[in-house]
């Protein structure tokens, strides 16, 4: 079942490697098929090293498993319930990369200093709330979840247009048109989050870029208008 699919979500784990956003366990990447609202997503604790197509789990919109010998990732209700909410978006990726960890223990959004974060990200990367004991007492991971999910509402925030959030004292999570995808939005966002640390380290005082620096670098790439690279052959 979704055997292709399998092989695309244990590529996009093995990047989290590849990348370097991930020590031993610390990370996992899903996909959607939409057409069957079926899940493929790492196995839960499992290390990168000798991990094959046949692990990956393949789980439902109520996070049953359909397929696999394997536990799914524990972050699996956090991951489903972002497919649920976001329509749009084929693939999540989690990780606790260094310096973009520390910008969400630190509760703060990763603000627009430049022209790299504008290239990827239409707005700082946000930081969404700390869960409450309750909800981390109670269904930890699914509340997780919807945490991020009220933060991207409350502010008007498009998946799309900022593919990644930030969680308090947690780490971070990343969306994009499929795994891969979101992947690729993860390692951006650790290097905007470095640049930005530096930044900071450099001039304590500086401000925010201007937004119309922001609206001409990220219009040029993905606008309706947007020109940057090249024009695929019909």
């Amino acid at each position: 079942m979704l055997e292709a699919l399998k092989e695309k979500v244990l590529k996009a784990n093995l990047d989290l490697v590849k990348n370097r956003l991930v020590l031993f366990t610390w990370g996992n990447v899903s996909e959607i098929d939409r057409e069957t609202g079926l899940v493929v997503i790492k196995p839960s604790g499992v290390e990168y090293d000798g991990m094959t197509a046949q692990d990956m789990v393949v789980v439902d919109l109520n996070g049953k498993v359909v397929e696999g010998d394997l536990r799914p990732s524990s972050d699996t209700p956090t991951h489903i319930e972002f497919y649920k909410a976001f329509p749009d978006i084929g693939g999540v990726t989690h990780t606790h990369s260094t310096f973009a960890t520390a910008w969400a223990q630190a509760g703060r959004a990763i603000p627009f200093y430049g022209t790299t974060h504008a290239d990827y990200f239409y707005g700082d990367i946000p930081c969404a709330r700390s869960l409450t004991k309750e909800e981390i007492e109670g269904e930890y991971e699914k509340n997780t979840g919807l945490a991020i999910i009220e933060k991207f509402k409350n502010d008007n925030i498009k998946p799309l247009e900022v593919p990644g959030v930030l969680i308090k004292s947690h780490g971070v999570f990343a969306f994009g048109k499929d795994g891969a995808n979101s992947v690729y939005n993860a390692t951006v966002i650790e290097e905007v989050a470095k640049m930005a640390f530096l930044t900071e380290h450099i001039n304590p005082q500086v401000q925010r870029a201007d937004q119309f620096m922001m609206d001409k670098h990220y219009m040029r790439k993905h606008g309706k208008n947007a020109y940057y690279g090249q024009t695929k052959k019909k």
